[in-house]
């Protein structure tokens, strides 16, 4: 399985890459370099949810996506909470290749309010917390519903993180 590059001009989506830079949970930059990939069939469905917020006027901006083990492992390190993360041992949708965290963002660059920044590691961040206001419920069902009618299953506790179905059925990649 092959992963692919994506980017800001062939996939017309914006990337925010918070691992790349200080902007995260940890606070520091993770990444080795400031690059997104998918395996082939993530990046695929990336591509049909594209055209499904493009329909609707909205721009999907990307916060992660492949995720290397070694990035996984300091995540892990700094808050092993499986609410929101995975032990590095058992594997990540996200070092699969299989795994997109997103939002959903207005053609001026405003991000829709969805009630919580990306990584937020409380009960807020779940899709059906009742903690936060009408219209952040609304923009979660918005993103929700082109996520899934684009092909990709959710996770209950992140609004913003999607992935492929059957998830086990995909090994973790350790390099590309």
């Amino acid at each position: 399985m092959k992963l692919v590059e994506i980017d800001e001009e062939n996939f017309d989506v914006i990337i925010d890459l918070r691992y790349a830079s200080k902007n995260n949970i940890i606070g520091e930059k993770i990444y080795q370099e400031n690059k997104c990939f998918l395996l082939e069939k993530a990046a695929f469905m990336l591509k049909k949810a594209v055209k499904i917020a493009k329909d609707l006027g909205l721009i999907i901006k990307i916060f992660d996506a492949y995720r290397p083990p070694y990035v996984q492992e300091k995540l892990w390190n700094y808050d092993p909470n499986p609410k929101f993360l995975t032990d590095p041992s058992k594997g990540s949708p996200h070092s699969k290749g299989i795994a997109i965290d997103c939002t959903l963002t207005y053609p001026s660059g405003e991000d829709l309010d969805m009630g919580t920044d990306f990584d937020d590691f409380t009960e807020l961040a779940f899709h059906l917390s009742n903690d936060i206001s009408q219209e952040c419920r609304l923009n979660r069902i918005k993103l929700l519903s082109i996520m899934t009618l684009a092909g990709f299953d959710h996770y209950l506790n992140e609004w913003w993180h999607y992935q492929l179905f059957n998830s086990s059925e995909y090994s973790l990649i350790k390099k590309f």
